[in-house]
């Protein structure tokens, strides 16, 4: 049990990115999320560029629970294509990792 999931997310709005965040954090999917501060994203969307300020959340959770949390990403994501990365890292605490797995529980 040394290895969390971090997922990464962008969305629209500070708000919704608070949302996202307390709602996985509520529901035991993430035993905390991170709402990191405006980044301005350039991107191909329906044949030409766009660019949009966006709100980065960062979610860590227990490899058991990750499935259910990118669900309820993508069910409650504003986005009709939302960037989701999962990254599988290994905690270099035992006690944080123990920490995410005890507070992933339902």
């Amino acid at each position: 049990m040394d290895e969390i999931c971090v997922v990464t997310t962008v969305v629209d709005a500070r708000s919704v990115a608070d949302v996202l965040a307390a709602a996985t954090v509520a529901g035991r999917l993430a035993a905390c999320a991170q709402v990191g501060g405006q980044v301005d994203s350039t991107y191909w969307w329906r044949s030409g560029v766009e660019t949009s300020t966006e709100w980065s959340v960062q979610f860590k959770t227990a490899p058991d629970r990750l499935a259910a949390l990118l669900d309820q990403i993508r069910v409650s994501h504003p986005y009709e294509v939302p960037e989701i990365l999962v990254s599988r890292v290994e905690s270099g605490n035992p006690d944080y990792t123990t920490w995410v797995f005890e507070h992933t529980r339902p």
